[in-house]
């Protein structure tokens, strides 16, 4: 086999390392977070810069900086001390992660139907507030998530629609009420569609 071909190949493969890594690391740094602000204590969605993560992080460790923060941008010039936070538990201040760990071993509030592995590219369960609102997951803010969360109860996707349907349409739908239902330890109200 000629030098050439060698170093082609050579070649070919350390592109294809660099691509794999670099594919890694755009799906790793990608995603809203929920850390607690140093400043105060208190919530805060952010979201890191990929791109600048994937960038310099090809060669070297990646260098994190925020993209966007709930706070901003009365808080814009902050030392971004949160990225501790993001460094030391990169999954477990991920939304999606949060999300997932709260559906799991619960049943829909509405029909009682128990939640399996959520499918992100598919459709999504949603919320039940107090109040009998329902919310789907880009409607709450991040930054309240866990509150929102506290006060919640999860609903399956169709009845998140058969919901939407009876409050958008009322002369196309039929509400023949539920039963109450038990998730774990606490009873779950019958939910009314209206």
């Amino acid at each position: 086999m000629p030098v050439s071909w060698i170093l082609l190949l050579l070649v070919g493969v350390l592109a294809l390392a660099a691509a794999a890594r670099l594919t890694w690391s755009w799906f790793h740094y990608r995603g809203d977070r929920l850390v607690t602000c140093p400043e105060n204590m208190r919530p805060a969605g952010v979201r890191l810069d990929a791109r600048h993560a994937v960038a310099t992080g090809l060669v070297k460790g990646a260098d994190l900086r925020l993209a966007t923060c709930s706070r901003w941008p009365e808080k814009a010039g902050c030392g971004q001390e949160c990225l501790t936070q993001i460094q030391a538990s990169p999954a477990g201040c991920l939304v999606k992660n949060i999300l997932t760990e709260w559906y799991d071993d619960e049943v829909c509030a509405s029909c009682g139907r128990l939640f399996g592995p959520i499918n992100w590219a598919g459709p999504k369960p949603a919320v039940r507030m107090a109040d009998a609102r329902t919310l789907d997951w880009d409607e709450i803010p991040v930054d309240q998530l866990r509150d929102v969360l506290a006060k919640s109860v999860p609903i399956c996707f169709a009845c998140n629609m058969a919901n939407r349907l009876v409050k958008e349409h009322p002369d196309l739908a039929i509400d023949r009420g539920r039963p109450a239902l038990t998730s774990g330890n606490r009873e779950i109200p019958p939910m009314r569609l209206t």
